[in-house]
């Protein structure tokens, strides 16, 4: 979907299903299908999004990505390697290159660490003969630029706001010069007023670093401003998948349409003229999917043909993915 020789990161034909165990023995009864055959890539410093409800497989994707799960068939490959058969020494790099944001800093931070230690901590781990005066250095010209003053450096996450928390999980995410983050709902848990103000420390150090993201969200307002790429899902899959504007501004699947029409407008004369598409019913079980295409059941387009052959992601027009039978060539 995007040229594979310039890619950092290739995710191909990904799946993960996770077993249902019951009984003493736990016997194997069934499988939940998180994530059923997903493609894209990422190239270098570009920002890509997967967006969609709960349960549609995003935050599973980076987990198998950051190698926190292991997919149960399908590749990843990052600069050409695939990182789901690394060496000792392969993984060790691999991880020195691919780092985290997570949605809460306030898990994610070691409560009983300073600032300080919490940063420097990756630099230790990766680059042990590294003088302790060059480690300190770092440190404190990274929390600079991420815009905290060097007396927070002596603090614990909890003596911090949650801006601040958030800045220092950036902070140590960047410290190794990684070519990828992933960033997991990096801005959910903050006032409105903070996440602004994340996003442009995000923007500012991905230009500056030459940084590429995943960024997993269900904020369109944020993907939107961020990204370059969009892929939507929907119970495991990726329904459509298209540059961020022509997305925005050109949905085609019914699904990217009932999200988008979801999104509140700040003017009320706008919101009154927006026409709202209703998904009607709840989503399926990811253990049980419906035959054919996924949304079916919901769609308020679905004819005969969407309940028995499962639509392919095609594309529709240049760079613009879809996968429904709406926009199946003839």
């Amino acid at each position: 979907m995007i040229d594979e020789m310039t890619s950092i990161l290739e995710v191909d034909n990904l799946v993960k299903y996770f077993p249902i165990r019951k009984g003493i023995l736990g016997r194997v009864v069934g499988y939940v299908r998180a994530v059923d055959g997903v493609s894209f890539s990422i190239r270098e410093n570009e920002t890509f999004s997967l967006v969609g409800e709960s349960g549609s497989g995003k935050t599973t994707i980076a987990r198998c990505v950051l190698g926190l799960l292991k997919p149960t068939s399908g590749k990843i490959f990052f600069m050409g390697k695939d990182v789901t058969r690394l060496s000792k020494e392969e993984a060790k790099w691999y991880r020195r290159n691919v780092q985290a944001v997570f949605q809460n800093p306030f898990l994610s931070l070691n409560p009983r660490m300073k600032v300080e230690d919490i940063v420097a901590e990756p630099l230790k781990v990766h680059y042990k003969d590294m003088p302790k005066e060059e480690v300190k250095k770092h440190v404190y010209e990274l929390l600079e630029k991420v815009g905290l003053t060097a007396d927070l450096a002596k603090r614990s996450p909890y003596d911090l706001s949650g801006g601040q928390a958030q800045r220092v999980a950036i902070a140590r995410a960047v410290i190794l010069k990684p070519k990828l983050i992933v960033l997991d709902e990096p801005t959910s848990a903050l006032d409105v007023s903070v996440q602004a103000q994340i996003l442009n420390l995000l923007v500012d150090l991905k230009n500056e670093l030459k940084l590429s993201y995943l960024m997993i969200s269900h904020d369109l307002s944020v993907v939107r401003y961020i990204s370059d790429w969009v892929a939507v899902m929907y119970l495991g899959k990726i329904v459509e998948l298209a540059p961020t504007e022509e997305l925005f501004e050109k949905p085609l699947h019914p699904y990217t349409q009932a999200l988008l029409s979801s999104v509140p407008e700040p003017d009320p004369y706008l919101m009154r003229k927006k026409k709202r598409i209703v998904l009607r019913g709840e989503p399926p079980s990811a253990v049980n999917p419906p035959p054919g295409c996924r949304l079916h059941p919901r769609c308020p387009y679905a004819t005969e043909v969407c309940g028995k052959i499962e639509p392919k992601l095609v594309e529709y027009e240049r760079d613009h993915w879809v996968a429904c039978h709406l926009y199946a060539r003839k």
